[in-house]
C-alpha cells in the first residue's frame, strides 16, 4: 500500500506544489519527482481501477446470492450495511485510480501521445460506471481536483451516463488514430515494463472493449423508453469478437510484506473463509433446478457442495481455511478478476436481440455465451491456492450434450428471457454486475427462482402489511457512499438522502421507468 499512499499524496498535494513555486525551483530533487510520464500513471490507473470493483465484489454476492455466510443471522446475508465497508470502492474510484488519469491525460496531450489520452478517457468510464451503478448519483463533474475540493457535488446519474458515452466515444477516436499520430509507445517494455498492463499496447482491443461497455452500460436502460435493442446490437457487433478480448486483471505471486497482488477471492487475502456457496446458485449446477448436472459444478464449486440458503449459516464454523469455496476455480491464488467479458457480451447481445424479435440471433448468442464460459473455465490444471486442486477440463463433446439437455432451450422459438438470464447469471459468477440484471428485472422470483429472502432481514427493508396487501421486501439498489464521504462531505450526503435507513432499497435512476 506505500506506494499507492505515495501516488495518493502527489495527486491530492497539487495545491501545495502550486503555492511554492519558488521554493521548489531552488530545492528540486531529482530522486523524488513530482510528475510522472504516463506510461508510468496508466498500470496504477488499470490496477486500481480493477482493484475498485474487486473491493465491491466482497459486498455484491451477498447481494446476488452466490455467496453465504456459514453462520445464521449474518449482517451482510440480511442486508444490514455500513459506509465503512463501501469506502474502499468509493476510495479507489477517485483517489488512487481516478485521481491520476486527468494528470495522465494531461501530460500525454501535452507529449502528443494520444493512446495514452484514450486509454484515460477509457479507464475514467470504465470506473465511472462502476462507481453510478454501485452508488446512483456520484460527484464528476467537481470531482478528482484533490486538496482543491473535499465536497464535490453529486451528479445526476442520468448526466454520468451521458459522460460515460462521451468519454467512451472520445476514446475511441483516440485509439483509432495512426501509430504514427502517437509519440510514446502505449506498451513500454525495457528498460522496464510500464503502460498498457491490460493489453500491451493492442489499441483494436481498447476499441472493443469501449463499444462492448458502452453496451454494457445502454443495455442497463431496459426500463426507459429510450432504450433500444437494435442500437445495442450495433454496439455488440463493434465489441469483443472472443475470450482473447476479455478485458480483466491477472493476479501475481504476493511479494512480501504486500498480499495485494494475489486474488483477492483467493486463501492468501482469505476474504471469504467465513462464507460459502448459496444454495441458489448451486441448485443450477447440481441438476436441482434444470435435471442436469452442469459440469461446471466441480469447476465452480466441488461435486459435492451444496450451498445454504442466506441468513441461516452454511454450517459451523471453519477452523482452517480450507472451505469449499476456496476449492473454486474463481479462487485461484494466480487467476484473473475479469471486469467485462466475451460471455457477458454474448448474454447481453442475446437478450437484446430477444427484445427486438430477433429470435434467431437471440439463440444464437446465447448458445455461444455458455459455449465461451465453459471453454474458459474447462481448461483443466491445478491450483496453488490451500486447498491444492485438481480442476476438471470440460470437452467440446460435454459442451455439445449440455446444449442438447434440457437445461437449455433447443430452439429460437423456445427461447425465452428466464433462460437467458438464468445462463448469464451462472457464467457470470461473483462479478458485481450482476446485480444490475437483479436490479433490471427487480428481484423477479419467476426469473430467479432459487432465490430466497434472507432470514433476519433488515427491517429497514421491509414494507409493512395493510389490509389489502402482505408485507413485502424491498431488495437492495445500492451501496451506501464511503465512510470517508460521511466524514469529509456530509451535506452532499444528506442533500442526496443517503442518511435514510431505507437508502439502499431506492432504486437508481436507471432502476426506475
Amino acid at each position: 500500500m506505500k506506494k499507492l499512499i505515495l501516488l495518493l499524496g502527489l495527486v491530492l498535494g497539487g495545491g501545495m506544489f502550486t503555492s511554492c513555486d519558488d521554493f521548489l525551483d531552488v530545492n528540486t530533487d531529482p530522486n523524488n519527482p513530482t510528475t510522472a510520464t504516463p506510461n508510468f500513471l496508466l498500470p496504477n490507473i488499470i490496477s486500481n481501477g480493477a482493484q475498485t470493483q474487486m473491493f465491491t465484489a466482497l459486498r455484491t454476492p451477498f447481494i446476488t446470492q452466490y455467496l453465504v455466510s456459514r453462520t445464521g443471522g449474518n449482517t451482510v446475508d440480511n442486508y444490514f450495511y455500513t459506509n465503512a465497508q463501501s469506502t474502499n470502492s468509493f476510495n479507489y474510484t477517485y483517489f488512487y485510480s481516478g485521481g491520476n488519469i486527468p494528470p495522465m491525460i494531461a501530460a500525454a496531450e501535452a507529449e502528443g501521445s494520444v493512446y495514452y489520452v484514450g486509454a484515460g478517457k477509457i479507464m475514467m468510464a470504465l470506473i465511472l460506471s462502476h462507481a453510478t451503478d454501485m452508488f446512483g448519483d456520484t460527484p464528476y463533474t467537481e470531482a478528482f481536483l484533490g486538496a482543491q475540493n473535499y465536497t464535490p457535488k453529486y451528479d445526476p446519474q442520468e448526466e454520468i451516463y451521458a459522460t460515460i458515452n462521451r468519454l467512451l466515444d472520445e476514446g475511441i477516436v483516440e485509439m483509432s488514430k495512426p501509430a504514427s499520430a502517437n509519440f510514446r509507445p502505449l506498451y513500454v517494455t525495457a528498460p522496464s515494463v510500464s503502460g498498457d498492463i491490460l493489453y500491451r499496447g493492442d489499441v483494436t482491443k481498447w476499441i472493443k472493449l469501449a463499444n462492448s461497455l458502452k453496451a454494457r452500460q445502454n443495455h442497463h436502460l431496459t426500463k426507459k423508453a429510450s432504450y433500444d435493442p437494435n442500437a445495442i446490437l450495433a454496439l455488440v457487433d463493434q465489441g469483443f469478437k472472443a475470450t482473447a478480448d476479455d478485458a480483466q486483471l491477472q493476479f501475481q505471486v504476493a511479494v512480501a510484506p504486500l498480499v495485494s497482488t494475489t486474488n483477492i477471492f483467493g486463501t492468501t487475502r482469505n476474504n471469504f473463509a467465513t462464507s460459502t456457496f448459496s444454495a441458489n446458485f448451486i441448485k443450477y449446477l447440481d441438476g436441482r433446478t434444470f435435471g442436469v448436472v452442469d459440469p461446471r459444478l466441480p469447476i465452480m464449486a466441488t461435486a459435492t457442495s451444496t450451498g445454504a440458503d442466506p441468513g441461516l449459516g452454511g454450517g459451523p464454523q471453519p477452523t482452517t481455511v480450507q472451505t469449499d469455496f476456496y476449492a473454486s476455480w474463481y479462487a485461484r491464488e494466480l487467476g484473473y478478476f475479469e471486469l467485462i467479458t466475451y460471455h457477458e457480451l454474448k448474454f447481453i447481445e442475446a437478450e437484446a436481440a430477444f427484445r427486438a424479435n430477433n429470435r434467431a440471433r437471440a439463440f444464437t448468442a446465447f448458445q455461444e455465451g455458455i459455449r465461451a464460459h465453459m471453454r474458459k473455465i474447462g481448461v483443466g490444471g491445478f491450483s496453488t491456492s490451500i486447498p491444492v486442486v485438481a480442476y476438471p477440463t470440460i470437452s467440446e463433446a460435454q459442451i455439445t450434450a449440455y446444449l442438447a439437455s434440457t437445461a437449455v432451450p433447443q430452439s429460437a422459438a423456445d427461447l425465452t428471457l428466464k433462460s437467458i438470464m438464468e445462463q448469464k447469471y451462472i457464467a457470470m459468477f461473483l462479478n458485481p454486475e450482476s446485480w444490475s440484471d437483479l436490479r433490471r428485472f427487480d428481484f423477479n422470483p419467476a426469473i430467479y427462482v432459487n432465490f430466497r429472502v434472507p432470514s433476519g432481514v433488515n427491517q429497514a427493508l421491509v414494507t409493512a402489511a395493510t389490509p389489502t396487501t402482505p408485507a413485502s421486501i424491498r431488495f437492495p439498489r445500492r451501496l451506501l457512499p464511503g465512510a470517508t464521504e460521511v466524514l469529509y462531505n456530509p451535506n452532499e450526503i444528506a442533500r442526496i438522502g443517503a442518511n435514510a435507513p431505507d437508502y439502499i432499497a431506492q432504486p437508481v435512476w436507471w432502476d426506475q421507468p
